[in-house]
């Protein structure tokens, strides 16, 4: 019997601050929205609603605001309820994230880094080999 999977990879821009809520039980609850760019297509894009639970929720609410990139992984939940105003049958799919990874800084720049000072650092680390012969590699001197 085959297993069933749901499991979403989104990477995007967050469309608006996010929302704290607390349930009943003293749950807290993240919510907000991401805008994923369609490939190949010009200013067009997919809007997705996310909810973040507790702890992933209260780090969300500490670091991120709207237009910061996140890539969210999580499955997919869809609710459906009457309307109160209309009587019909509503429904919705959101979001809900198991892991939210901050892709930018605050200011805007990339991840991991608040000035070019760090990349250029680290470029200058790299060595380059110009010189390599062409022998055969002896199996027994590889220690493994």
């Amino acid at each position: 019997m085959a297993r069933s999977i749901n499991q979403v990879i989104l990477m995007g821009r967050l469309t608006r601050d996010p929302e704290q809520r607390t349930t009943t039980t003293g749950k807290t609850i993240a919510n907000f929205s991401i805008a994923v760019d369609r490939a190949g297509q010009d200013d067009s894009a997919d809007f997705f609603d996310v909810t973040a639970w507790e702890k992933l929720g209260e780090l969300v609410m500490q670091y991120l605001a709207k237009g910061r990139r996140v890539l969210v992984q999580g499955r997919l939940r869809q609710d459906s309820w009457d309307d109160k105003e209309t009587g019909k049958k509503r429904t919705r799919v959101e979001v809900v994230a198991t892991d939210v990874t901050f892709l930018d800084s605050p200011s805007g720049g990339d991840s991991g880094s608040t000035s070019s000072a760090p990349r250029q650092a680290s470029a200058s680390k790299d060595v380059v080999i110009d010189d390599i012969d062409d022998k055969p590699i002896d199996l027994s001197e590889i220690p493994f």
